[in-house]
């Protein structure tokens, strides 16, 4: 079979699915509204998975059919591209181009590497080290993910590793995974890392479950640790890059930096905007500072000095093409919530597991979370969603209301890469050009796979531990 034709078969497959859900009798508890929308976003994700269109096409396609169905009015299904979330996303794009282009990340990529750079392995494990040490003062892993990108981009470029067939894999497509997964356990190591976990902290009160900063830390450390040591190793030996050692690596980054000189102005002025970005970013909870707000001050600034023109804007065509797919996604999701569906589903799943033992229970409630996020485009939607419930659930059920809290928000983290748009912070490496989405699908079910049973094999016995 030709490639033209498996593609009309995958994509006749993707119809298919969409259809017999669309017409398949409305379950009881939902509404048919409920029903259709989530007959549009399956065959969607189903049309990415598979690869019947890329998903940019899949989410327009999407939205087209939400409006022209009427399954959802225009003003629900175009509200992600007003989300504030979204907007930081984009301009983080283009405020990494900024710290690129100026020379700013390749002074900074020259310096990890003169630390770090004897192997590429040393630099992953040096990408999800600095991201576990900032974790705590970012409430956002979003803005976080635009501190660490642009290093890291930095990092595989100056190895001569670009976003395309030819090099990518060199030593760029690893680094930039890196970047993703190591979101993924920084923002479940401490209480302020993510905006859910505070939030799911607040929910769990009212069923007992009672979280401070330091119990937070207590519960999270040993298996988030058990990750952190092992995951950089792990994502190198399953996509392992082209390059691997690179031992004359910190001499000739010593040279280089030697050769580059004292910095430009340029530069200058983007290293005390960024400094400034950082710090309103850490401090956002405290000032009341909007975290998209900040992003525009800093590429305001870097437009004014003329560290960024519109032609280089211009030239970003995969911020737009980001920015469409997400919106979507995140508006269709967010209305799957809205109109109730989530919490149909998260009540069936949980009401089933009666009569089994408090510890079957447990684990099969940690298990029916993670795998529900194929459906969420946000790590906080989802807590606000399922949280409550699954906690609720579990604890009618006989299981113990601490280990029960703390693994359901761990694993709100541990999941985040489960999918390319399970979080706001995949963006910036779904959109860099380094990684193909099959391998993102891949390599996220890997990590996510991983990060639950170190969670589930480690982490319960600890939290049975610390939380007797």
């Amino acid at each position: 079979m030709t490639p033209a034709a498996k593609a009309w078969v995958s994509r006749g497959a993707v119809v298919a699915l969409g259809a017999a859900i669309w017409f398949w009798p409305v379950p009881e508890g939902l509404t048919a509204q409920a029903w259709h929308l989530f007959a549009i976003f399956a065959a969607t994700i189903f049309s990415v998975i598979v690869g019947a269109f890329p998903i940019l096409t899949a989410s327009v396609l999407a939205v087209a059919v939400c409006v022209l169905s009427r399954v959802l009015t225009p003003a629900k299904a175009y509200a992600g591209f007003a989300n504030g979330t979204i907007l930081l996303i984009v301009v983080a794009f283009l405020v990494a181009r900024a710290i690129v282009k100026c020379g700013l990340g390749q002074r900074l990529g020259h310096l990890v590497v003169t630390l770090f750079g004897k192997s590429t392995l040393g630099l992953g494990y040096s990408v999800f080290f600095l991201d576990a040490v900032i974790a705590p003062a970012f409430p956002s892993d979003t803005a976080r993910s635009g501190v660490l990108y642009p290093l890291v981009l930095s990092l595989a470029e100056g190895s001569g590793s670009k976003p395309d067939e030819a090099t990518r894999k060199r030593t760029g497509a690893y680094l930039m995974f890196c970047g993703m997964a190591t979101l993924s356990l920084s923002s479940a190591l401490w209480l302020t890392a993510m905006a859910g976990n505070p939030l799911g902290a607040e929910i769990g009160k009212s069923l007992g479950f009672n979280v401070t900063f330091g119990s937070w830390l207590v519960a999270a450390i040993v298996p988030t640790l058990v990750c952190l040591a092992v995951l950089p190793y792990l994502i190198y030996k399953v996509f392992p890059p082209e390059l691997k050692a690179t031992p004359e690596a910190p001499a000739a980054a010593r040279k280089a930096l030697a050769a580059m000189g004292p910095l430009s102005l340029h530069e200058k002025i983007v290293a005390v905007t960024f400094v400034g970005m950082v710090t309103l970013w850490a401090l956002a909870g405290t000032l009341h500072v909007d975290l998209t707000a900040v992003a525009f001050l800093g590429l305001g600034i870097f437009l004014a000095a003329g560290v960024l023109t519109l032609k280089d804007i211009g030239q970003q065509g995969d911020v737009l093409a980001t920015f469409i797919w997400f919106a979507i996604l995140f508006a269709i999701s967010g209305q799957l919530n809205t109109l109730g569906f989530m919490g149909w589903i998260g009540q069936r799943l949980a009401a089933a597991l009666g009569g089994l033992p408090w510890l079957a229970v447990y684990v099969l409630l940690v298990l029916a979370y993670v795998l529900i996020h194929y459906l969420f485009v946000s790590q906080t939607a989802h807590v606000l969603a399922l949280f409550g419930v699954f906690l609720g659930v579990g604890v009618q059920l006989g299981v113990p209301v601490a280990p029960l809290g703390f693994a359901l928000l761990v694993s709100t983290s541990y999941l985040s890469t489960i999918t390319p748009q399970a979080s706001s912070a995949n963006l910036l490496v779904v959109g860099s050009g380094y990684l193909t989405q099959g391998e993102l699908y891949k390599l996220g079910t890997i990590t996510t796979v991983f990060n639950v049973l170190v969670l589930l094999l480690v982490g319960t016995p600890w939290l049975l531990f610390v939380t007797r």
